[in-house]
């Protein structure tokens, strides 16, 4: 069979997703006649305006926040580097102590490691083994020159949900500032900001059926940011530059229908992920589930299948048209073993092992019967070439009785997406 006939079954939304056809609609005006810069007194400058206006307020409405505690942005890295660097600039008059955990992403991580040569101090709280952060080793790493704490809302390679409300109840008890990435929950969970109650919230448009180069970041009311570039004044002074009119607009209009749609397709998302993983365990030996079993995004599968390379299988089932990662695609070019792996614990061949499948829309039960008619051949192919064989006593493994399989076949209670 031609690759031009080959079936393909995309399971990488974690990445990105296709755009939305009802988000294409709304933009596409703004991608030819309506062209006017938003900056502009005249007539097509006015229009323009307004309708960021008019996404800054739809996205308001999600969030449950005024519209000046909007800001959009080129996505989510833009969004985390402004959120932590804007701070960390606007307080360190009042401290340098910044807290987060050992799983982030890289956007955040990255930042963390710039402010540090900054001379601020860091403190990375490490998860426990099924990924979730304790509310408890956050409240214990605070100190009196503690100015900002970012967790996660939900990880980006393995899916679990953190605590959010939780800790930010402790962070502002303690009078800090608190941030969370949730570029891959804003599709899945809720996003009232009010009963989150955090200070900072970071979202990303292509991880939601969104156009590529849109986000935005929610600033509380009374929270400064200090701009990490320079020029005009738009977006309050607080991110310089002509708008993306087209990105914002669509942003905003994939936001609405994430949020509109959220309850039924989680529902719908977990029976495929939770029948995913059942068959994953049962069917293909020495496959280790990555994460919490319950408390994780109803479209993420991220397991280690033993004794073989995370990235020949992926070559492997991209030749049978079916497409997945290793993990976050900001490091898919990297060839180093998950960080959020090895932070559950677990040693580098089950990191190296690591396959994450992340579910979508399009998504059937049709789509992952295929894939299990063909991984169980690719995993015997490739355990027949491969020089690794990782012991079940391995040094670092956090479950050994996930052998079994039995802890890992989710028909207990899924997580309410509510």
């Amino acid at each position: 069979m031609s690759d031009k006939n080959l079936k393909r079954i995309y399971m990488d939304h974690a990445a990105g997703t296709p755009l939305d056809p009802r988000v294409k609609d709304i933009m596409e005006p703004y991608l030819t006649e309506e062209f006017g810069n938003p900056g502009g007194l005249y007539r097509e400058g006015r229009r323009a305006k307004d309708a960021i206006e008019n996404a800054r307020k739809t996205v308001a409405g999600v969030l449950n926040c005024a519209t000046d505690e909007i800001v959009f942005t080129s996505g989510g890295t833009e969004g985390d580097v402004l959120a932590l660097m804007g701070v960390a600039h606007a307080y360190m008059e009042k401290g340098r102590h910044i807290v987060s955990t050992n799983i982030e992403h890289h956007a955040v991580l990255s930042t963390l490691t710039a402010l540090k040569k900054e001379e601020f101090e860091i403190t990375l709280v490490d998860v426990e083994p099924n990924g979730i952060v304790d509310p408890k080793k956050i409240e214990a790493a605070l100190r009196p020159d503690t100015i900002l704490v970012s967790v996660m809302y939900a990880n980006n390679e393995i899916g679990t949900i953190q605590p959010i409300a939780e800790v930010a109840k402790i962070v502002k008890k303690h009078g800090a500032i608190f941030h969370t990435d949730a570029c891959q929950a804003a599709g899945y969970l809720p996003l009232d900001v009010q009963r989150l109650g955090v200070d900072l919230m970071v979202m990303n448009g292509t991880k939601m059926y969104g156009p590529k180069g849109s986000g935005a970041l929610f600033v509380r009311k009374g929270v400064r940011i200090k701009p990490i570039f320079f020029g005009g004044a738009q977006e309050a002074r607080r991110r310089a530059g002509t708008e993306n009119v087209p990105a914002i607009v669509g942003f905003a209009k994939a936001l609405k229908i994430a949020s509109e749609e959220r309850k039924k397709e989680s529902a719908r998302l977990c029976e495929l992920r939770d029948y995913f993983i059942e068959r994953l365990t049962k069917e293909i030996p020495r496959t280790i589930l990555n994460g919490d079993a319950r408390e994780r995004l109803p479209n993420n599968v991220n397991v280690s299948i033993l004794d073989i390379e995370g990235e020949a299988t992926i070559l492997y089932l991209d030749s049978h048209g079916i497409a997945c990662s290793t993990g976050s695609a900001c490091t898919s070019e990297s060839l180093d073993p998950s960080h959020v792996i090895l932070a559950l614990g677990k040693p580098y061949e089950y990191a190296h092992a690591s396959i994450r499948f992340s579910l979508g829309r399009e998504t059937s039960k049709l789509d992952i019967d295929y894939v299990m008619e063909k991984l169980p051949e690719v995993v015997k192919i490739l355990r027949k070439i491969s020089p690794i064989t990782v012991s079940e006593n391995a040094t670092g493994m956090s479950h050994p009785e996930a052998f079994a399989g039995e802890h890992l076949r989710v028909k207990a209670k899924s997580r309410s997406y509510k």
